[in-house]
Formats: structure tokens, C-alpha cells, sequence
């Protein structure tokens, strides 16, 4: 049975990540098409396939196989198969897949054009609350201060920092309601670790601008997830150290 379960949840979950790819792909209203630039026509045309002419033919389509490796799908599919592991057949489950969900279309959507789409947010909302009305963690204040906390910190941090975007704001709110307190302050600390290794690594790589920014829904999602799945022992063990 438990076999059976997670083959079922393995294709479920490489069939959504399929959806969620899509829609964190889609481009925003105000988005900018890209623009390519006039061909130039080549001297070497009547030669047949030059070495240029084969570069130029071969460069793209790699490009395209790349994009064709299905990252987004096997990382959901593996994600919904931990989510049972941790959890089971529980109503918690269904929330982890929920926060799954929602984690994979924003860090496709930041990574690809720096936005967290408002409609996104907007469909997991009610989904968010009402299984967290359902299966709550204690009571019901925790995750409206949760809420609070993820959309008071945030905000503070984009108002002094001009580095941080309202769709993080809003992001790590929703997220707040779904984990609540004490969970929330975890993930807060985990995603700015996160985002400081991520920053870290690519200053060091020079792939860094001169005006230092990276995605940061990527890291508020893992951060969030951690909190989620091993919240609990990560801060007895925290506690621990400190006795």
C-alpha cells in the first residue's frame, strides 16, 4: 500500500510540476518581449555548412535540449513524495503539497523574470486558509500572527533596504499563515541565511551585478519548507546549545 501510494504520488507530482513549470513561466503583463537582433547575412552563405554556420545551428538547439530536462517536475514529484514520507496520509500532507506547489511556481516565475505573479498568490490563498482552518497547528492566533510576523518583518525589510519587492512581502505573509508561530521566525532566519550563501557564491563567481540582487523567493520557499517539515527538532536542538 505504502508502495503504491508514493508511485501514485511520484506521477501526480511530476504531472503538476508539468502545470506549475507553465504557469511560473508565463510571462507578466508588463513584461518586456525580448528582442533579437537583425541577422547578418554571412559571407560564407554558397559554402555550404561552415564551421560558424555549424556553431551558430548547433548552439541553440543544445539550448533547447536544456530546457527540456525536466528539473521543475522531478523536483516536485520528489517533493510531494517527501511530504507523505514526513507526514502520511494527513491533513498536514495536504498542506505540505499545497506549500509545495506554491514554492515551485514562485521560484520558477523569480528566477525566470524577477516577479511573484499577484494571481498565484491570489489562487493558494484560499486554499492556504482553509486547510489551515481545517488542520490547524494549536490555535488559530499562530498562524494569524504567522501572517503578521512574515508580512511585518518583510515589509520593514523592503522599506529599509529597497532590495526586497511587495511580492515577497505578500509571499512570505501567505507563507506565515500556513507554518505560523513559532515556525515562521525559523523560516525567516533560514531564508536570509539562504539568500546570504546564494549572494556569497555568486559575488565570489563574479555573476553578481554591480547593484548586488538575487531572487529571494526561492530562498523564502526553502526556508519555509525546512521550517515546515523539521521545525520542531531544529529548534529543541537550537534550545539545546543554548542550556
Amino acid at each position: 500500500m505504502m508502495l503504491l501510494t508514493s508511485i501514485i504520488l511520484i506521477l501526480a507530482g511530476y504531472a503538476l510540476g508539468a502545470c506549475w513549470r507553465a504557469a511560473g513561466l508565463r510571462p507578466p503583463r508588463d513584461a518586456k518581449p525580448s528582442v533579437q537582433p537583425p541577422a547578418r547575412p554571412s559571407s560564407d552563405s554558397s559554402q555550404g555548412d561552415s564551421p560558424d554556420r555549424k556553431r551558430r545551428q548547433n548552439g541553440p538547439r543544445k539550448i533547447r535540449v536544456f530546457r527540456r530536462f525536466p528539473a521543475v517536475e522531478l523536483a516536485t514529484a520528489l517533493l510531494f513524495l517527501w511530504t507523505y514520507a514526513r507526514f502520511g496520509l494527513t491533513g498536514e500532507a495536504l498542506i505540505g503539497a499545497a506549500l509545495v506547489s506554491l514554492s515551485v511556481i514562485v521560484t520558477v516565475s523569480d528566477l525566470r523574470f524577477r516577479r511573484i505573479p499577484n494571481k498565484v498568490l491570489l489562487a493558494f490563498l484560499p486554499v492556504l486558509v482553509v486547510l489551515r482552518l481545517m488542520f490547524p497547528l494549536g490555535p488559530i492566533w499562530n498562524h494569524l500572527l504567522g501572517a503578521c510576523f512574515g508580512l511585518g518583518a518583510l515589509m520593514m525589510i523592503a522599506w529599509l533596504t529597497r532590495g526586497i519587492g511587495m511580492g515577497d512581502v505578500k509571499l512570505f505573509a501567505l507563507l506565515g499563515w500556513a507554518v505560523g508561530l513559532p515556525y515562521v521566525i525559523l523560516a525567516f532566519v533560514l531564508a536570509f541565511v539562504m539568500g546570504s550563501l546564494a549572494g556569497g557564491i555568486l559575488w565570489g563567481t563574479g555573476r553578481l551585478s554591480a547593484r548586488p540582487s538575487i531572487p529571494f523567493a526561492p530562498c523564502l520557499a526553502a526556508g519555509t519548507l525546512a521550517a515546515f517539515g523539521y521545525g520542531t527538532p531544529i529548534i529543541q536542538g537550537v534550545l539545546t546549545l543554548f542550556h
